[in-house]
């Protein structure tokens, strides 16, 4: 496919009720859509120092993210819309919330919108980076400012390139304080997945040690030459992060609990990418 030659869709946004009243601030031609999630159960303690066990039949607690957005752009701009990987990711960081070192900054790559740069937000400082193009920094700051009742935490909105063959000063000197970097819906071009991986790399390198969490779905077609539905794409990411050297790789399970409304299909894979030493 030609980058640009053809606009595409999220199949997201049918699979929901996502509409919300809320108006664009960033382009008059994206849309804002509502996602829902439930918070998880958290342990509370009395004032005597016991646990209060929340009650069996006890609704959890429910709120939403408003997200701007556009709904259809060409590839070069996917990052302008919201994918089921971003909702698979957030879902796993609601989860292991409590688990993430409390000092320490999570940093995102290719933000996107910004949805689980709010999600971890509401725990941890983020570092949400992307790269600077279709007003998608305007995008990810409004987001953010929309959604200030769940962002108690710091957001940093730096540009990495993965492309770039250095990596920014700024995220040099703060990556001694980043054990956990996580992103979303990356895989859909092999160019983009070299860029991807190299990068990766690079910040995994870099001690002390830490842990990727990468999400996506696998897009299946149908190939002449194989005679067989096939996901090229996600192929061509487990053979690049097989080359990749100093790291542990492996599969997540993904029977976590779901917070947020989404079809949670077979094809949502999530992967965590270690440095060795």
């Amino acid at each position: 496919m030609e980058h640009g030659s053809c606009e595409i869709s999220s199949e997201l946004y049918s699979e929901n009720d996502y509409k919300c009243d809320a108006g664009p601030t960033v382009n008059q031609k994206n849309v804002v859509s509502r996602f829902r999630f439930s918070l998880p159960p958290e342990s509370v303690v009395d004032s005597d120092g016991d646990l209060v066990v929340p009650r069996k039949h006890s609704k959890p607690t429910e709120t939403f993210i408003d997200l701007e957005h556009s709904q259809s752009t060409n590839l070069d701009l996917v990052g302008l819309q919201v994918w089921r990987g971003s909702l698979l990711l957030a879902d796993w960081l609601l989860c292991h919330s409590s688990s993430l070192p409390e000092d320490d900054y999570v940093l995102e790559l290719a933000g996107g919108v910004g949805l689980a740069t709010i999600v971890t937000s509401m725990f941890r400082p983020v570092i949400c980076t992307d790269v600077n193009r279709g007003e998608i920094f305007d995008v990810i700051r409004a987001n953010c400012a929309r959604n200030n009742h769940l962002t108690a935490r710091p957001v940093e909105v730096i540009e990495l390139d993965f492309q770039e063959a250095i990596l920014p000063s700024k995220i040099t000197s703060l990556l001694p304080k980043v054990s956990t970097i996580v992103a979303a819906d990356v895989i859909y071009d092999d160019t983009l997945t070299d860029a991807f991986v190299e990068t990766l790399g690079k910040l995994l390198a870099v001690p002390p040690k830490r842990r990727a969490y990468v999400a996506l779905e696998k897009r299946y077609v149908f190939t002449v030459a194989d005679r067989d539905c096939v996901a090229p794409c996600y192929d061509y990411f487990l053979g690049r992060l097989d080359k990749l050297e100093n790291v542990i790789a492996e599969q997540v399970e993904i029977d976590f609990p779901q917070y947020f409304r989404y079809d949670r299909v077979k094809e949502l894979v999530l992967w965590r990418i270690s440095s060795k030493f």
